[in-house]
């Protein structure tokens, strides 16, 4: 209701606005009973309808193939025009245009604006005008773009214009949607510029809470993406990077959509990956015998949340020292991951792999005990998620680093 382009333009063009929501059982269908971020949703949605209530209005929630829930509310309101904000991952993309045609045929029209990025889509281009698909430049172009101050779009004053009869929700309970309420809680949207400011001398050790865990705000836009951008500019360059790699990796996922389910990088598509479905789940649950990557995949399990560091160790281990496929990772970490973003997941699964844009080279492997020393030394993090370490129940290493090194190293050099 703060910072929000779709609900700004409604407002300003129209002198009657319905706020809606609509749970898309086509995603629904591919989560988890009781995924933590349909609990989320559903909380903030309610808090949401509460706010709108007190303003005179209410929100609007149906469940259904977006099309036909839409075609249902226009039609019997005379509605004639819907505002949304946009998305390019693929199928949000397919489904966005058959929106579109279903409300022209209709009589009505669909209008979408860029709201979760600063730049998207062709905004930042090389020089003869492809995408970028080396970070650095891209950072550099993105900065040189920046406007001196970001345009917000407040609502504040055009509340008014909220259609003033909330109907009722077209689903009650959690239970409706063939869900249940999650036992992981997700903390508030709260942006510290302390934290930020400490950003680059903490974010590298998860023993501490040096990161701000805003990645599902920024998901789900319960936080404006231009308030974050311009408080990072003027307090955290690191920070600020972070924020604009998310954004080189939308543009990246907007030009190449194939990056789902296909290496970037042509030559990688025939590495031979390993299908061990044993080893797999021994990654999964957390119990490889190497402490760091134990530690963050339970983590991932148990609160849904991974801090970045680790991320990096545990794909790392995943693709190289067990040379098992980066899709079966990335479809984990969808499956878990409260800020999950397609792009930044495909992306970085694909960049730690070796195969994508930008991508670390392919020699450059992890050492999951060394980073453990490194970033955390005191085993703070690992004690904290691995309390069984250093007694029998605690497994030995599945393999052996030194020796899945050198096979990882040969099977990259086959292709190279």
């Amino acid at each position: 209701m703060e910072d929000n382009r779709g609900l700004f333009e409604a407002l300003t063009r129209h002198d009657s606005v319905m706020p809606v929501f609509i749970f898309d059982p086509s995603i629904l269908n591919h989560l988890d009973r009781d995924d933590a971020r349909v609990t989320f949703i559903w909380d903030q949605l309610k808090e949401l309808d509460q706010r709108l209530i007190a303003r005179g209005s209410g929100l609007k929630v149906g469940l259904g193939d977006p099309v036909e829930v839409m075609a249902k509310w226009v039609q019997g309101a005379g509605i004639t025009d819907v505002f949304a904000n946009r998305d390019d991952e693929p199928d949000t993309m397919q489904r966005d245009e058959t929106c579109r045609l279903a409300l022209e045929h209709m009589g009505a029209q669909l209008h979408l604006f860029k709201d979760k990025a600063i730049f998207e889509r062709g905004d930042i281009v090389t020089s003869d005008g492809s995408d970028f698909r080396v970070f650095t430049p891209y950072q550099r172009a993105w900065c040189a773009a920046l406007p001196h101050q970001l345009e917000l779009f407040p609502s504040e004053s055009m509340l008014h214009r909220l259609d003033p009869s909330p109907p009722e929700w077209e689903v009650k309970d959690l239970s409706d949607l063939g869900f249940s309420r999650s036992a992981i809680s997700v903390s508030p949207a709260k942006v510290d510029p302390d934290q930020i400011a400490r950003y680059a001398q903490d974010r590298d050790s998860p023993g501490i809470k040096g990161t701000t865990q805003l990645g599902i705000h920024l998901r789900f836009g319960t936080v404006s993406t231009r308030k974050l951008v311009s408080l990072a500019r003027d307090i955290s360059d690191v920070f600020l990077a972070e924020l604009i790699w998310r954004e080189f990796f939308q543009q990246h996922l907007y030009h190449h959509p194939t990056i789902t389910h296909l290496e970037f990088k042509e030559r990688f598509r025939q590495f031979p990956w390993q299908h061990d479905e044993e080893a797999f789940v021994r990654w999964c649950d957390g119990t490889t015998g190497f402490p760091l990557v134990d530690a963050g995949m339970r983590q991932l399990n148990q609160t849904g949340f991974m801090h970045n560091r680790v991320r990096m160790v545990v794909a790392s281990f995943l693709t190289k020292d067990l040379i098992i496929d980066w899709r079966w990772g990335e479809r984990y970490f969808a499956r878990k991951l409260l800020d999950f973003e397609l792009a930044s997941n495909c992306g970085n699964w694909q960049w730690v792999a070796g195969c994508g844009c930008d991508a670390a080279p392919y020699f450059r492997i992890f050492n999951p005990e060394l980073q453990a020393v490194k970033f955390d030394p005191d085993q703070t993090y690992i004690k904290q998620w691995v309390p069984e370490l250093g007694t029998k129940r605690y497994p030995m290493p599945m393999v052996d680093h030194a020796w899945a090194r050198k096979r990882a190293l040969a099977c990259y050099r086959n292709l190279t």
